[in-house]
């Protein structure tokens, strides 16, 4: 028994399956870090990315933190690393201080991601219907996911080559899918429902909310619209910013979202290591929540809530059941998603992903910003790894979607990301709504 209880009603799964999701999700991982060698593996201190070295130590010790040290007397085993706790555990080891380490070197870290792995799987193959270990093997399954993706955050923010890059130029030929969504509103069950699947303690659970009818864009922003803002000078026009936008303007010396420069008269953005040309009709991104609201203030325009996002997502007709994805209940793949995958598409693309409504690209591409600050549902209570949620409830927004760095497997349409208003980091924009 694990001595870190797993939430009730957790069913039991495949060990098949979840030895193929450990897996999957190692390789993915040593993909996207393969390229993480030398002078890289440290990095510049920045509050905003972790050291590679440690963030891949990290990995591994959550994973055995969780699915192997736990003992039925509450006592936490020792690690098969020594001073793996002192290390590696994210909710002690002050951020400032990973650089300065005693790490152990890249051969050492891979060997202890190998051993953990192999004992994991060792132990599903012991306990095939353990409930309670298959959960926490989910857990950090997905865990290892969202760092794969903080992974390829750190490669755009330090300018390394994107590890998945396939060297294709975009299209920009594609058009307009078309404007708004007009949806009916009213009673809609907001979160994940309570069925024995895996879900994340912040989307528990799922819980009527009224909304009014409202209208939601088909797509999200495009770059070509957001230079519009640009043009107009949107950086330095106080109107369309709230106090703390404007006040981070200031503080930032902002003119253009972060990646972009203007040569010879052309607008490019940073791209990884590349400087392109900015493609009109891909999605705006690394826009923190702040520049999207001045967006919409200057477009008269406003930031769905995360509730009317997920509306938009899952809504069907009359008596249907809610929706896991935008399209239905089949898994997403790359004609419906672009998740996974190499880079950003045309914000008109994956049109077989649409929901019955026509909009596109929920899932995928960029993740998008919300008009709504991260708390708890109604009746929130931690689940066994406190530090996910809780911590970050009033001082986060909300962001839904995934993004084409997000591993196929995490996500669907209750899927809550969060992060503070000034992060522009991440592989975010938005779409918006009628006022």
């Amino acid at each position: 028994m694990l001595s870190s209880s797993p939430p009730p009603h957790i069913v039991c799964h495949d060990p098949a399956v979840l030895i193929q999701g450990l897996r999957e999700s190692r390789a993915h991982l040593s993909r996207v870090t393969a390229h993480l060698t030398g002078d890289r593996l440290l990095g510049p201190y920045l509050t905003i990315v972790n050291p590679p070295l440690w963030e891949l130590g990290h990995v591994a010790w959550f994973q055995e933190f969780w699915c192997l040290r736990q003992s039925s007397d509450g006592r936490v085993r020792d690690s098969v690393m020594p001073s793996a706790d002192a290390l590696y555990d994210s909710a002690r080891v002050a951020h400032a201080t990973r650089w300065d380490l005693p790490l152990p070197d890249l051969s050492t870290t891979w060997a202890y991601q190998n051993e953990v792995l192999s004992r994991i799987v060792a132990r599903l193959g012991e306990e095939p219907e353990n409930a309670g270990l298959h959960y926490f093997v989910l857990l950090a399954t997905f865990h290892e996911d969202m760092h794969a993706e903080a992974f390829r955050y750190t490669c755009q923010t330090l300018g390394y080559e994107d590890p998945l890059a396939d060297g294709a130029s975009a299209s920009d030929a594609s058009v307009d899918v078309g404007a708004d969504v007009e949806m009916p509103g009213g009673l809609f069950p907001l979160g994940s429902p309570d069925d024995g699947r895996f879900v994340f303690d912040n989307e528990k659970w799922a819980h009527e909310v009224k909304l009014r009818p409202f209208r939601i864009s088909r797509q999200t922003v495009s770059n070509q619209a957001f230079l519009d803002f640009v043009s107009a000078g949107g950086y330095g026009r106080r109107k369309w910013w709230s106090d703390e936008g404007w006040n981070w303007v200031q503080e930032n010396v902002r003119s253009a979202p972060c990646y972009w420069t203007r040569r010879d008269g052309v607008w490019h953005q940073r791209r990884f290591d590349r400087v392109e040309p900015l493609a009109a009709r891909q999605p705006v991104v690394h826009v923190n929540w702040h520049e999207a609201q001045a967006y919409c203030a200057f477009a008269q325009r406003r930031l769905p809530t995360e509730a009317e996002w997920e509306y938009a997502a899952a809504y069907g007709p009359a008596g249907a059941p809610k929706r896991e994805y935008p399209w239905g209940s089949a898994p997403p793949d790359a004609s419906r998603a672009n998740l996974e995958s190499a880079g950003l598409s045309d914000v008109s693309a994956c049109e077989a992903g649409d929901t019955p409504l026509g909009c596109r690209q929920m899932l995928g591409n960029i993740w998008e910003w919300t008009a709504s600050t991260f708390g708890p549902y109604p009746g929130f209570a931690p689940d066994p790894y406190k530090e996910y949620s809780e911590p970050w409830f009033a001082t986060h927004k909300v962001l839904r979607g995934g993004s084409f760095a997000t591993p196929r497997r995490l996500i669907r349409n209750a899927f809550r990301n969060f992060y503070l208003p000034e992060r522009s980091d991440v592989l975010a924009g938005f779409r918006t709504c009628a006022l």
